[in-house]
This record gives C-alpha cells, sequence and structure tokens, in this order.
C-alpha cells in the first residue's frame, strides 16, 4: 500500500535536514519505534510496535537509510517480523525537504508491504487514517526537539505512547466520515 504525506516545519532547510540525518532523535519521534543499535554497514536494528484495534505487533528488524545531501532527500528501506504474531512487514521510504514560504516542507511517500495476520488491516483508506495521525505526533515531537534549549532537554523528548484502540477507532471514524462526504458529493 502506498502512503504519502506532507508537513510543514517552521524551522529552516538545513535545520530539518540536519535533524533527519539524526536517526536516533528521529526514531525518538516515531510513535511505536525503539533504535536497538546500528550495525557495522551502517544498518539499524530497532523495533516498531504498531498496535492496530485489537492487534499489537512487535516488527523487529533492520533499516537502512541513504541520504543525499546535495537534494535534500533520503531513502529508507526496512524490513522486519513479529515473532510472536507471524506478520511480516517491508517498507521502502523517500523523503524530500524542500523550502517554503513558512519554514521546511516536507514531502514522504512510502510503500508498506505486510503479510500474516497485521495484512488484515493494510486497508489503504485506514492506514492512512492512522498514519496521518502518528504524523502529527511525530511533527509534534520534532518540534519540540527542535525547540529545545538544552542537549539534555531535546533528547528527553520523546513521541508519545501509541493508543491502539482509540488511535483504530479515531481514525476509522474519520475514514468513514471522509467516505460519506464523498459518497454526498
Amino acid at each position: 500500500m502506498k502512503i504519502s504525506q506532507e508537513f510543514v516545519v517552521p524551522r529552516p532547510t538545513h535545520t530539518v535536514w540536519e535533524f533527519f540525518q539524526d536517526v536516533p532523535s528521529v526514531a525518538d519521534c516515531l510513535p511505536g519505534a525503539e533504535l536497538t543499535g546500528q550495525a557495522e554497514d551502517g544498518s539499524y536494528q530497532g523495533k516498531l510496535t504498531a498496535k492496530m484495534g485489537p492487534m499489537t505487533a512487535t516488527f523487529e528488524g533492520t533499516a537502512v537509510v541513504t541520504p543525499d545531501p546535495g537534494t535534500m532527500t533520503a531513502s529508507i528501506s526496512g524490513k522486519g517480523v513479529d515473532k510472536q504474531g507471524g506478520s511480516r512487514g517491508q517498507v521502502k521510504v523517500d523523503y524530500a525537504i524542500t523550502e517554503e514560504a513558512e519554514g521546511s516542507k516536507v514531502t514522504v511517500d512510502a510503500d508498506v508491504t505486510l503479510s500474516g495476520p497485521a495484512a488484515q488491516f493494510g486497508r489503504t483508506g485506514l492506514i492512512n487514517e492512522m498514519s496521518k495521525r502518528l504524523i502529527a505526533d511525530f511533527v509534534t515531537c520534532l518540534e519540540a526537539k527542535l525547540a529545545a534549549t538544552t542537549e539534555e532537554e531535546a533528547e528527553s523528548v520523546k513521541a508519545g505512547e501509541v493508543k491502539g484502540l482509540s488511535l483504530f477507532i479515531s481514525s476509522l471514524w474519520s475514514w468513514l466520515t471522509g467516505l460519506f462526504k464523498r459518497n454526498d458529493s
């Protein structure tokens, strides 16, 4: 499934780019993500816990980040396995940072593939609604980290816990409301 999101950070592009190159700080701002290590080849190991309605999946895996400083773009390739539930996931993310009048626009395009029990929640509309809410949490955390006046203060800023059922229900409601609005037109 394809997921595309855009958001604006009221900071200069070089500041936002530098933040995105600090993978541990980015992981701190991703709800449900935990960075557990970095291999000699530069890949990162981690966990991503996704609460989808009544189901919780913890994907353990690796990610490789390939930045292009000249264009302020990067690609991330990741894969993981939920050992307890038997689900598998792969993701390919491309992001770009461009200058806007209000600051820096970040465009994120992801291609997510799920298999196993987690795939039943792979309905694109619902996953898109959930991703919008998670991106909003990410942006709030990113802005708080950038606004911190000390390194210690920035390190203490972390993404909040993902409340699976409430996120699922509010996302489902938002998706259904949008569906009915489109049908009324």
